[in-house]
């Protein structure tokens, strides 16, 4: 973790705040368009946030919160107690949401999902266009910064949803990024050939019934069984291997292990790679997994 001071706060759509998050040792960790750290805030949460800044501005991170009246503490936490001047701390940075080359985008936003995509549309290039959409104008972050800056590669859409089919017939050979509420984030995977998303949610989908298994600690010692009604993760943390976790969904990558034999379930939203697996969710197809833990 990195510690930084919280330099700024700012309201940039009705029920979001901006942070900027100033390093307090030197340089923060680079990172590229896509990315989200985690935040420990002080009631105990920690969050998972989109970076939204510059890049290449290595002394801060900005990201953005939607206040959730729902939540479990966290986005409440933010926006009715953080004041400027407050240490922080902040994983470095992770990305499963990264911008690939091509020579032509489409981005989708819906309400907060214009966080990973603002800076992505920066480092995208003219051949660039996004569609954002929101509830009203008040509600869309960072709206009349996008509009001066870009002009009409902005298409804002302040009442209802865009038509996708339309789009999709409009840029039949763009990359598609999409980042929103998940019926948006779901039309865009059943209608674009080409697309990537990222979920704030899990996807509901059903697994069959959760069995016992063993894992065998590689690098530690030791074998763990990991009961039918309990996750990996803890089962982990309790037997002493400790694992770093953020969301408990499978969509932050917080708690990424390496599998070094075995077959696991994967159960994220992320789409682990080949050789790794995401303790909160994810579980074994095969009675045994070896991990690099």
């Amino acid at each position: 973790m990195q510690k930084t001071i919280l330099d700024r706060v700012e309201r940039v759509a009705d029920d979001v705040v901006s942070l900027v998050l100033r390093g307090d040792e030197g340089p923060l960790e680079a990172w590229a368009p896509g990315a989200h750290i985690d935040l420990a805030l002080p009631n105990w949460l920690t969050r998972q946030y989109s970076l939204c800044g510059d890049p290449a501005d290595r002394s801060a991170y900005r990201i953005a919160v939607r206040y959730d009246p729902l939540s479990r503490g966290g986005s409440e936490y933010v926006h009715l107690f953080l004041r400027p001047g407050r240490t922080l701390e902040v994983s470095a940075p992770r990305n499963h949401f990264p911008l690939v080359p091509a020579p032509e985008y489409l981005f989708l936003a819906g309400g907060i999902g214009i966080t990973p995509i603002l800076p992505m549309l920066r480092a995208a290039g003219p051949r660039a266009t996004l569609v954002y959409a929101g509830r009203s104008a008040s509600t869309m972050p960072f709206a009349a910064e996008l509009r001066a800056e870009f002009g009409d590669r902005v298409r804002l859409f302040d009442h209802g949803r865009p038509d996708l089919a339309a789009l999709a017939a409009e840029f039949p050979a763009a990359e598609v990024y999409c980042c929103g509420p998940a019926s948006m984030v779901d039309a865009a995977e059943a209608l674009f050939p080409r697309v990537h998303t990222e979920r704030f949610q899990p996807t509901r989908r059903v697994f069959g019934p959760d069995t016992p298994f063993e894992v065998e600690c590689a690098r530690s010692g030791g074998t763990i069984r990991v009961p039918a009604d309990e996750s990996l993760l803890d089962a982990l943390n309790h037997a002493g291997r400790p694992v770093p976790w953020g969301c408990r969904e499978g969509v932050c990558g917080s708690c990424e292990l390496s599998v070094l034999d075995g077959e696991p379930e994967h159960r994220d939203d992320i789409g682990a790679p080949e050789g790794r697996m995401y303790a909160c969710v994810s579980r074994a197809v095969s009675p045994r997994l070896v991990l690099d833990v």
